[in-house]
């Protein structure tokens, strides 16, 4: 059997590193990208004994994408990939009534439109070829919505949509697509969004008490969670199915948070978030304590 050639984005750090070494540890020929050339450096010297090799991808940019494209045409004697692993992305916690414009386009930009354009160049091959797979790294938040990640929400349903359109577009062709959605795991994730809050929670914003809390409340999720080798693995699974599903979550006792959002009236659900959040009238007029440093 030809060994297949895996692509993964966003393969420096969280899920996509551990995806990208898993893989191949497991016998893939594995294409680790991403923009941070040290980071790349780094993981190319720890899998030196590996069928890994880095490659520099942004997906913001399109002719880094191009070029990502034609390195692995060149790579591969024109096969192209077998596997492509949709997972470069960010989160960052903001207000919709206060969030800048950079931070909504740079989520939209990465989570979405980058996602859309490495697709259009590598599922080309895939197609012709007759056979191919695509997983693209959602989240549960794709299927629910959290107070002040609105648009971190919204990129990741606008995942689940693209990922059911290219499920039926593709399907004729041999290519699967299957959605991996991860609750909480503990990666850079937390610290990049965590990070950004401190922006939205300056004297000037009527959110600022309940937006610092739930940046504590996110540090907390964190600390508690698993970390990003929960996903890899259920990544490795669903390339050894013949047939994967269209989803699976991860770890998937938030398959049953999913089904009870769903199921609860909407202003349940709405007042459980907000209280959680601290979107009340006592939180958002007392004072902000910001999470400790560190």
């Amino acid at each position: 059997m030809t060994q297949q050639i895996v692509l993964v984005t966003g393969a420096t750090g969280g899920i996509g590193r551990e995806t990208a070494l898993l893989l191949a540890r497991l016998g893939y020929r594995v294409f680790a990208t991403g923009r941070k050339a040290e980071l790349l450096e780094r993981l190319g010297r720890e899998a030196a004994d590996l069928a890994l090799e880095t490659l520099a991808l942004d997906v913001n940019d399109a002719d880094s994408i191009a070029a990502a494209g034609a390195e692995v045409e060149r790579r591969t004697d024109g096969r192209g990939l077998d596997v492509l692993v949709n997972n470069a992305g960010f989160g960052l916690i903001a207000p919709l009534e206060t969030i800048a414009e950079a931070d909504l386009r740079g989520q939209l930009e990465t989570n979405v439109v980058g996602l859309v354009r490495v697709t259009q160049q590598f599922v080309p091959a895939m197609r012709r070829r007759g056979s191919g797979r695509i997983v693209n790294v959602s989240s549960v938040v794709g299927r629910m919505v959290l107070p002040f990640q609105g648009v971190y929400c919204a990129t990741k349903h606008a995942v689940e949509a693209l990922s059911d359109a290219l499920r039926m577009e593709l399907g004729p062709f041999g290519v699967r697509v299957t959605l991996v959605e991860p609750g909480p795991i503990k990666t850079r994730f937390a610290e990049t969004s965590t990070g950004s809050a401190a922006r939205y929670r300056g004297p000037e914003s009527p959110y600022a008490p309940a937006v610092a809390l739930y940046e504590r409340t996110v540090r907390a999720w964190d600390a508690s969670s698993p970390g990003p080798a929960i996903v890899a693995r259920k990544i490795a699974k669903v390339l050894r199915r013949k047939r994967p599903r269209a989803r699976y979550v991860v770890p998937g006792r938030f398959g049953a948070a999913i089904w009870a959002v769903r199921l609860t009236p909407t202003r349940w659900v709405d007042a459980i978030f907000r209280r959680n959040v601290g979107l009340t009238p006592q939180v958002l007029a007392g004072p902000v304590e910001p999470p400790p440093t560190g």
